[in-house]
């Protein structure tokens, strides 16, 4: 059998290897339109910034090790032009020489990953200091810039994952750091209460304008004008406003598209060609939890599928159950995960569900080091289904994040979590670990031993005359609280009782949710109706301050 594989980056380059361990027989062709194969294109950035020191670490497999090791046909700096699917052939170009010819195929694999959005911006085309980031090439004419004309000031156009990731990594440079973003928040997979944390961290290194896109580029991109009218001067651009399939192979080949331009497979990542499969950021596949297709352009589904693909070309059909989405990135000193849904997500999907916030210590608060972590689930009431999960801190984020993605692909529930048996000693953990801490809050919801009120929708229940009660210390409401606020400590509840309304719900906050938790319990025993504020003031604080920021910005 011959199998040939367009594109050899992540996904391609896994399947392509997994061939050849399956069978020694099977001939494999890979073509590359770059020059590279199998690098790691995620820590581009971390290049740019300095952090990883040596180029050639970047480079996971070369051609020459990759072909000899698994005694493959690698022709890097070759492109695939079309298919002939009657004949089962394609044509590729090398590029440096410009010779074209013909090459068949027994199995076809597409991976060809996404390319950057450009908009027709006007201006765009003539701006010299302009750059995406997609691989090797991209890094090195970026760091040549850096190196010729030493910028001071840069501009990062996209808030996204790579966009902030780049954010970081120019400032690292010891540039003056602007980031723009057209929509009212950083990172879409966050709901925007838990992007507010990353916004307002964000801004300790960089100016942060949302709400806000580029009109043009002038002056060779040296000036940028935003759709507010606001001027910002620019000595380097990154323009990072997400990705799209790379998909012209495919259709001009015939191959059915979804409507984001991705190219649709089944479970077995078949095209409606049977000798055709795609694989990797190109693709359209099913979203794991809301079982509609999804495109999802991350490193783990992509090298997952090439395994798979590769298992089912060879004999042994695999099916791929769907992709998660769990992704993490870091922001400055902040890490920021995610897994699953967001509230957005679920409410355009019609799914009914709930939703939490903890704002839990990383370790045991006595070892030295501890960081607040926030964190977010998101479920279905009724099952305890768990929908979502958000999380924003400086340590230990990353992997309970990784156990409750882990806790979704099992088909736990919320009340599962409690029952996690995580790994304790005060530097790594708590005796209730924050995915327990977690369960604890979303199974009172569910079981209807609590009700929550939430941070975006409290100002609104205060100004319809409903109390809203700071059980915090007086010290600690003379800080900050939510704005007509009454202050009753926790420890003196019991003894203003009759300072409680029976006749409608009462509100209760503290600092981060638990206090709160613990007052609700009290006034519900006595009769009273209360509301716990999801997340306390930190949530609601976190939230407002952003939203003021960014009107400083307009």
């Amino acid at each position: 059998m011959k199998v040939i594989v367009v594109g050899g980056v992540a996904g391609g380059a896994t399947a392509a290897a997994r061939l050849r361990r399956i069978s020694e027989k099977t001939e494999i062709v890979v073509f590359e339109r770059g020059k590279y194969v199998s690098f790691a294109n995620c820590g581009l950035p971390y290049y740019i910034g300095g952090e990883i020191k040596e180029r050639e670490k970047l480079l996971v497999q070369t051609v020459e090790g990759m072909s000899k090791r698994f005694a493959m046909d690698i022709r890097n700096e070759t492109e695939v032009t079309s298919i002939n699917r009657n004949t089962k052939t394609v044509t590729a170009v090398h590029l440096p020489t410009g010779k074209e010819y013909t090459e068949s195929y027994d199995k076809l694999l597409l991976s060809p990953g996404a390319r950057p959005v450009i908009p027709p911006i006007p201006g765009l085309k003539e701006s010299e200091n302009l750059f995406t980031l997609r691989n090797i090439p991209d890094t090195d004419q970026i760091n040549g810039w850096i190196e010729e004309r030493k910028p001071a000031q840069a501009v990062i156009v996209g808030g996204g994952f790579i966009g902030l990731e780049m954010a970081e990594n120019l400032y690292a440079c010891g540039m003056d750091v602007t980031i723009v973003e057209m929509a009212d928040q950083i990172m879409a997979p966050l709901d925007k209460e838990m992007a507010s944390i990353v916004e307002n961290r964000v801004r300790d290194f960089a100016e942060l304008y949302l709400n806000d896109g580029v009109k043009e580029f002038r002056q060779k991109g040296n000036k940028i004008i935003l759709s507010s009218g606001k001027e910002l001067s620019s000595d380097l651009t990154i323009l990072s406003i997400g990705v799209t399939p790379e998909n012209k192979l495919a259709e001009q080949a015939g191959l059915a598209l979804g409507e984001r331009g991705g190219i649709i497979v089944d479970e077995y990542l078949q095209t409606d060609d049977p000798y055709i499969y795609a694989v990797g950021d190109a693709v359209e596949t099913i979203d794991y939890i809301l079982q509609k297709p999804v495109v999802v352009p991350l490193a783990w589904p992509a090298n997952r599928q090439g395994r798979i693909v590769a298992d089912t070309i060879s004999g042994k059909p695999a099916a791929y159950p769907g992709t998660l989405g769990t992704a993490i990135a870091k922001v400055f000193d902040l890490t920021a995960a995610s897994a699953g849904k967001n509230e957005k997500q679920l409410r355009e999907a019609g799914i009914n569900y709930k939703a939490v916030h903890i704002h839990p210590l990383s370790h045991a608060g006595y070892y030295p080091g501890a960081e607040q972590i926030s964190m977010k689930l998101l479920f279905d009431p009724g099952q305890g289904t768990i929908l979502g999960v958000q999380a924003v801190g400086k340590e230990g984020v990353d992997k309970r994040v990784d156990v409750i993605s882990t806790a979704i692909r099992g088909n736990l529930t919320v009340f599962d979590l409690q029952e996690i048996e995580l790994s304790y000693a005060p530097p790594y953990s708590s005796a209730k670990d924050p995915v327990n801490m977690l369960g604890y809050a979303a199974s009172h919801v569910a079981e209807e031993e609590i009700d929550v009120v939430h941070a975006w929708e409290i100002n609104k229940r205060i100004e319809a005359g409903e109390m809203l009660v700071d059980v915090r210390t007086p010290e600690e409401f003379k800080k900050g609280s939510v704005p007509g606020a009454v202050n009753i400590d926790l420890d003196s509840l019991r003894e203003r009782l009759a300072d409680f309304p029976k006749d409608k719900p009462v509100n209760i906050t503290c600092q981060v949710g638990l206090r709160g938790y613990i007052a609700v319990r009290i006034l519900k025993e006595n009769g009273i109706e209360a509301r716990n504020l999801s997340g306390g003031y930190k949530t609601y604080s976190e939230l407002f301050r952003s939203q003021e920021m960014n009107a400083l910005f307009i």
